[in-house]
């Protein structure tokens, strides 16, 4: 596939079956949404997000900038009623949309959310100045936010060196138990 292929033109796989028999539970109260604190910025809510992967409507879930936007802090299955995970039912769509090379309306953030990924599989967290540096260079906006960067270092916000988490073989074995790659 190439990158310029539209969202309308490509099937997402349906969530699979655990996740499938959960979501279907959704009556759409709409708590999810409630409590979503990245609700403003989303063009489609989380309840709605939910309804559309229920009818199989993966096409609109793809063209949505909401699946990029989710922080997966699961207050929405903290709140839900039936427990539902959206997170659990982005995470497997994002990763499809990257490994596919779907286009989306906003390219910079699947690159984003890949690069930051692999900084947390090469350190086991988030290393910043890492994870902005591969961002520069793949985006190629090498300059941009360059006066943000120096006043985020210079006040100890970023480290040149990156801390490990000590738990490495862990992350490790979660991302080879997921389907992240």
């Amino acid at each position: 596939m190439t990158p310029s292929q539209s969202p309308s033109s490509t099937r997402v796989s349906s969530p699979a079956g655990d996740l499938l028999s959960v979501i279907n539970q959704c009556y759409q109260c709409g708590k999810c949404s409630a409590g979503c604190p990245m609700a403003p910025e989303m063009d489609i809510l989380p309840h709605q997000l939910v309804r559309l992967a229920v009818l199989g409507n993966h096409d609109r879930i793809v063209d949505s900038k909401s699946i990029w936007l989710c922080l997966s802090c699961h207050t929405c299955g903290a709140r839900c009623p039936n427990g539902i995970d959206v997170p659990a039912l982005l995470d497997p769509i994002r990763h499809e949309v990257i490994r596919k090379k779907i286009s989306t309306r906003e390219p910079q953030v699947p690159i984003f959310h890949q690069i930051f990924m692999k900084t947390i599989r090469m350190f086991g967290r988030v290393h910043e100045l890492t994870l902005i540096g591969m961002y520069k260079m793949k985006t190629k906006t090498y300059f941009n936010d360059m006066e943000l960067g120096w006043q985020m270092f210079r006040k100890g916000k970023m480290h040149i060196l990156p801390h490990r988490s000590g738990h490495q073989s862990e992350v490790k074995e979660v991302f080879k138990a997921s389907s992240f790659k």
